[in-house]
């Protein structure tokens, strides 16, 4: 499906998610920020990887592909998809046209796939959370803690701290 319609595709706990619409310049601009702002502190073994593949866990039946995953460079040397267990973060910027996708299904999904660290960027209201410590809930695994912040303060991420001085916002009409 990848190659015949346009978008994005996941699959979710809950099923398929197709967001229609490409990234626009915003949400592709806060992405590469993020990468370079965490390279610039993390030690040269990690990196903040933008690229593919998909992070999948086939038993759990789910697909995902996070904006910005944190994952050592020798965790990347593997056929297929990366093993979620494997990453150190999962960084998302909230979707304009989809973001309950971000805020509810991937902040289910993360945690379910064993991914310690969920951080999210939203453009749209310049705020964002660190979500971690994964713990058992009758619904499955959640992240015990949240830290929100504003864009323009400093977030840390695992730890590592960087600036979110000057992230892109979504203009009215993105």
């Amino acid at each position: 499906m990848d190659d015949t319609l346009p978008g994005k595709f996941e699959i979710t706990k809950e099923g398929i998610v197709h967001d229609l619409r490409e990234p626009v310049g915003p949400h592709e601009l806060t992405a590469l920020h993020l990468r370079k702002r965490l390279e610039a502190v993390m030690p040269e073994e990690l990196v903040a990887h933008t690229g593919t593949p998909d992070v999948e866990d086939e038993p759990e039946g789910i697909m995902r592909h996070p904006d910005v995953m944190v994952i050592a460079m020798t965790d990347m040397e593997v056929p297929g998809s990366f093993a979620p267990r494997t990453l150190v973060a999962a960084i998302e910027v909230v979707s304009r046209s989809h973001p309950g996708n971000d805020w509810v299904g991937k902040m289910r999904d993360y945690p379910l796939l064993g991914i310690p660290l969920y951080v999210i960027f939203d453009p749209r209201t310049g705020e964002g959370s660190v979500l971690s410590d994964i713990h058992p809930t009758p619904d499955g695994p959640r992240y015990a803690t949240r830290k929100d912040f504003l864009y323009g303060e400093d977030v840390t991420i695992a730890e590592w701290t960087i600036s979110t001085a000057d992230l892109p916002r979504y203009a009215a009409t993105d």
